[in-house]
């Protein structure tokens, strides 16, 4: 396996992805949009969710395909910058057809980053535009770090942030992940991250493994519980069905376990939604699968850290963030 060429979850044809930050509040909204509806799937395995519309992506549910999917900060003031991607959708004529309306279907997950040293005192709901800007900016290119959903993240001892990665398998089929990291766990233990076995091309510093890693670890977090939330989403363009996609999400946490500790607590709401966009073809019906899900747990780990690696200092940061505490001489 190697990554893709952009190693961003957009090396999955078809995808594109838009960030839109507000650093006074110190919080911001990422879309996953895709050029034509997608196959859509959920794997909830933290103990705090928000969510909207993730009852649909169930695979006994009529709706098989989404037009598009939001990750956001806020907490629940987040879930509105679906509503403005929705808006926008509906104006270009995109969405489910239903009598001659359409409805445009955008499932989001949020994280909760309010008490992140960010100005929350606005007086309109600011998520809304949020995800109206995220949708215009979409793109294959774009940044990762302290941008959209992974502005105002941060995890037990460092700022958290938005992470991306893809690998291209022998058969040819792509995997990507996003992640915007806000996290209870650790995902760097000294200088270097849980994530490092999976590491590719020096991606997220290029430190080695860890020597010696205590599996006793017990983080000390500067956090309260209840302000935490990792969310992410697994791409790939294989020809999946909604239950091969949760599948291929619910392996995924896999990659997550691996680059925080401890994940999946009772006080985040740790989630995944996994996208097939069905370009290629799966060959082998009992192997690709298989194959996929363990693609897309190795990319979502190495997403985590490089989300945490790329963090950028911001004004009022309650949190170091990984270059600025571990500076490379």
């Amino acid at each position: 396996m190697e990554p893709g060429a952009l190693n961003l979850i957009t090396d999955v044809t078809g995808l594109r992805v838009g960030n839109a930050s507000d650093d006074v509040i110190k919080s911001g909204a990422t879309v996953l949009i895709g050029d034509q509806p997608f196959v859509a799937a959920v794997s909830v395995m933290g103990g705090a969710p928000g969510t909207r519309e993730t009852d649909l992506l169930a695979p006994d549910k009529t709706v098989q395909e989404v037009d598009a999917l939001v990750l956001s900060g806020g907490s629940a003031f987040g879930l509105d910058a679906a509503s403005g991607v929705a808006d926008t959708l509906r104006a270009q004529g995109r969405g489910f057809n239903v009598g001659g309306q359409n409805v445009p279907i955008v499932p989001s997950a949020i994280l909760f980053d309010l008490l992140n040293g960010g100005d929350k005192d606005w007086g309109d709901n600011p998520y809304k535009a949020l995800g109206i800007d995220a949708l215009k900016s979409a793109a294959t290119q774009f940044d990762l770090g302290s941008v959209g959903a992974g502005a105002g993240g941060v995890t037990t001892s460092l700022k958290g942030g938005l992470g991306s990665a893809s690998l291209v398998l022998e058969c040819g089929i792509t995997i990507g992940a996003l992640v915007a990291v806000n996290a209870f766990g650790s995902v760097a233990v000294d200088c270097n991250f849980w994530a490092a076995p999976y590491e590719m091309n020096a991606e997220f510093g290029g430190r080695g493994m860890i020597q010696n890693p205590d599996p006793f670890y017990e983080p000390k977090p500067d956090k309260h519980l209840g302000e935490n939330t990792t969310i992410a989403i697994v791409a790939t363009d294989a020809n999946l069905t909604q239950a091969q996609a949760t599948r291929m999400a619910t392996a995924a946490h896999d990659g997550m376990a691996r680059a925080i500790v401890p994940s999946h607590t009772p006080y985040d709401g740790d989630l995944i939604f996994g996208v097939a966009t069905g370009t290629h073809k799966i060959t082998d019906e009992m192997l690709d699968p298989i194959h996929i899900g363990h693609a897309a747990a190795t990319c979502l780990a190495r997403a985590i850290a490089r989300g945490v690696y790329e963090a950028s200092v911001k004004d009022g940061d309650i949190q170091p963030t990984w270059k600025s505490k571990f500076t490379v001489s």
